[in-house]
């Protein structure tokens, strides 16, 4: 059951960065991203009426969600869905696997959390093998080409997840419960790009073709909701951190699905680079008590199924 899960959380958010590509062209980024947060916060909210989660918060938490919403569920994916316009899809998943280290950042930061060694070991490696990836647009750096521009949407996109990750923490520092939070979350992130649209005078045209509208349903039910839950099911079972390792195995999906329906090039800075981000990843998300167990200084892992929740930073899917 844990594979299964593992699995279907690797593979719905390897695969979504495809998709992203899928739904550009025809639609305006911006109501394609109001399309999928409307779907997504439809099906949520029939799932917590289902389960029966009242979702009754006092004034001052819908503030705080209205701003997870916006930052999570809003910002951060219109400035992906720009950014994928000039990048491959793969290498957007790269870029965005920074939120990691951008967490550790937050946490520190925001939520007092300790910075440890190997957080800082990590983010060298990461924004390392960002600089190798991207060295050619870095040395010839102008905002208006479009390599330079998607690096910089792309890495906005993801500076706006981990802010709305790090309200997330908060609001569950605060009591409010994972699953209603994400729900009105994404309520509130359809709402606000709603307002966005119309006052852009953007057109709700609708693609009606196989392509556009499978890759829109994927993304809003598969991608969100399947993947949301299946992750939160992991972190109840085996804890945070061993289930936040698909940060470091969904882009390998997206880079073997980009290089075959893209043409990506795997040139050798390339190689280097992911593989700099891919430890780097590794480097920050395993904790010193799983290296010290690896090492065999300590007694072995207790069953994972009795593993406790712990950082609220983790428990939220960075896709």
């Amino acid at each position: 059951m844990i594979f299964f899960l593992y699995a279907v959380t690797v593979f719905a958010w390897g695969l979504s960065w495809y998709g992203v590509q899928l739904q550009l062209g025809v639609v305006a980024p911006e109501v394609s991203v109001f399309y999928r947060f409307a779907i997504s916060a439809a099906v949520m909210y029939a799932f917590c009426l289902v389960t029966g989660r009242r979702i009754d918060f006092r004034p001052r938490d819908h503030l705080w969600v209205a701003a997870q919403g916006a930052f999570l569920f809003g910002t951060n994916f219109y400035l992906v869905y720009l950014g994928a316009q000039y990048l491959p899809s793969g290498l957007v998943s790269i870029l965005f696997s920074t939120v990691i280290v951008m967490n550790v950042a937050g946490g520190a930061l925001f939520l007092h959390n300790r910075l440890e060694p190997r957080m800082i070991v990590g983010a060298i490696f990461g924004i390392g093998g960002i600089t190798v990836i991207f060295w050619p647009e870095l040395m010839l750096f102008d905002i208006h080409s479009g390599g330079a521009k998607g690096i910089v949407l792309v890495l906005c996109g993801t500076a706006s997840a981990a802010s709305g990750m790090l309200i997330s923490a908060l609001n569950q520092r605060r009591g409010l419960g994972v699953v209603r939070t994400n729900t009105m979350g994404m309520v509130y992130g359809s709402l606000f790009f709603l307002i966005y649209c119309v006052a852009q005078g953007a057109e709700f045209r609708m693609e009606w073709t196989a392509t556009y509208i499978g890759s829109l349903l994927f993304l809003s039910v598969v991608s969100t909701v399947i993947a949301f839950a299946t992750y939160l099911t992991l972190v109840g079972r085996i804890g945070p951190e061993r289930a936040s390792y698909s940060s470091v195995l969904f882009p390998l999906v997206a880079l073997t699905v980009s290089t075959f329906m893209e043409g990506f090039q795997w040139t050798a800075g390339a190689v280097v680079g992911v593989g700099c981000v891919l430890i780097g990843n590794l480097v920050v998300l395993t904790p010193p008590s799983m290296v010290a167990r690896l090492r065999g200084r300590t007694a072995p892992a207790p069953d994972i199924s009795t593993a406790d929740p712990a950082p609220e930073m983790n428990q939220r899917p960075p896709v």
